[in-house]
């Protein structure tokens, strides 16, 4: 009786090309790595094997550097997408002692502020190989300065980028000189070299609005400053009253207002300066959030924008094409600044033996939409 052959069970089968400028005795190695159990954890000595290089040309490539040809860049980094290897970032921060790792301090009430200055960061410093930590805090501690030195030390940080109104506190920037620790400061007044900063125009720019509210033959015009605690606030109350000097006008003193650059302090001031008889034709609030705090008493009371209130804000959120009408405001290039600042200080610690580049320095200018007009009769 005849016997049937039992099948061969199924084998799994590998195939690989190798890529370009493998030598063909190393094709068998890398198909060897392929067919390994997925958790295997392929290490850096496995691809300089598997590319026949040497580890530091691997090292290399993986930190980006320029000292390696195009060919074997390729080459090194089809061979780590083909085994699915991913640098261990401790390791490689031993290797280079570094953290590859970048702060963001703010103590802010604007969260989209923060947001944005985080978006412009982030395409510089991934692009660089490091990575984003994002660091909230209260200047009012009175452990805040010790608080940021064991976040830096903590963390091992190449840098920090430094938000209003923190950037200001010339405490915090002594104990980062004290610890070593490159920073960058986003500023509306130079107060440090111009390598360590990127400043921002608010006062030039606010001296827009005055003029542009004066131009439109506004006579009672109020403002909602921002926080005491910011420069900022004070370089837009400056800018704003100049421009309206320019044209014989001021603000008077029940016409000012303090809030704290959130949609609610924008609400209370809104209500304060709207209970006023005679009331303001036009408000200049010192940021978006508090513009959006106006709208929203001027709807309760009845008001009309523009027809009866003109509202100017200022940083060019989204919430200014948001709100309806559409909000005139300053537009302040927020992620170029988040953008600007990170490059700068990646550059610091790619050559911190050279001077970094010098200031930055961005212009806030008048955005004219539907929120500003002249005023109504009466």
């Amino acid at each position: 009786m005849a016997t049937r052959a039992m099948p061969k069970k199924n084998r799994a089968r590998v195939s690989v090309r190798p890529p370009a400028g493998v030598p063909n005795r190393a094709v068998s190695d890398v198909a060897r790595a392929l067919a390994r159990p997925r958790n295997h954890k392929h290490t850096i000595n496995d691809i300089a094997r598997l590319a026949n290089v040497s580890k530091k040309t691997v090292s290399r490539v993986i930190n980006q550097s320029p000292f390696v040809r195009e060919e074997t860049r390729l080459r090194i980094s089809e061979i780590m997408q083909k085994v699915a290897y991913t640098p261990d970032p401790q390791a490689r921060g031993l290797a280079f002692r570094r953290s590859f790792l970048i702060g963001l301090v703010y103590d802010n009430p604007n969260a989209t502020f923060i947001v944005n200055i985080q978006e412009g960061a982030l395409g510089p410093i991934r692009r660089s190989g490091f990575e984003l930590v994002v660091h909230p805090c209260d200047r009012t501690s009175e452990s805040f300065v010790a608080d940021v030195r064991h976040f830096v030390t903590r963390q091992k940080l190449d840098g920090v980028i430094l938000v209003p109104p923190i950037s200001e506190d010339a405490a915090l920037i002594r104990m980062l000189k004290e610890a070593d620790c490159r920073y960058m400061r986003l500023l509306s007044v130079p107060l440090d070299e111009p390598a360590n900063i990127v400043l921002s125009m608010d006062r030039d720019a606010s001296k827009q609005v005055g003029e542009h509210l004066a131009q439109l033959g506004h006579k009672r015009i109020a403002m909602i400053k921002g926080p005491t605690g910011f420069r900022s606030a004070h370089e837009r109350f400056t800018g704003f009253t100049a421009g309206l000097a320019e044209h014989g006008l001021s603000v008077p003193p029940q016409y000012l207002v303090e809030g704290a650059y959130t949609f609610d302090s924008g609400v209370a001031a809104a209500e304060i300066l709207l209970d006023l008889s005679p009331r303001p034709t036009a408000i200049f609030a010192g940021n978006d959030e508090m513009a959006a705090g106006v709208y929203k008493v001027a709807h309760v009371k009845g008001l009309a924008i523009p027809a009866d209130l003109s509202v100017v804000g200022f940083d060019d959120t989204p919430i200014a094409s948001r709100i309806w009408p559409s909000l005139t405001t300053i537009r302040l290039p927020i992620r170029d600044m988040g953008r600007i600042a990170a490059e700068k200080l990646i550059a610091k610690v790619h050559e911190h033996d050279k001077p970094a580049s010098t200031e930055s320095t961005v212009f806030p200018h008048l955005v004219l939409r539907g929120s500003s007009a002249k005023p109504g009769p009466g």
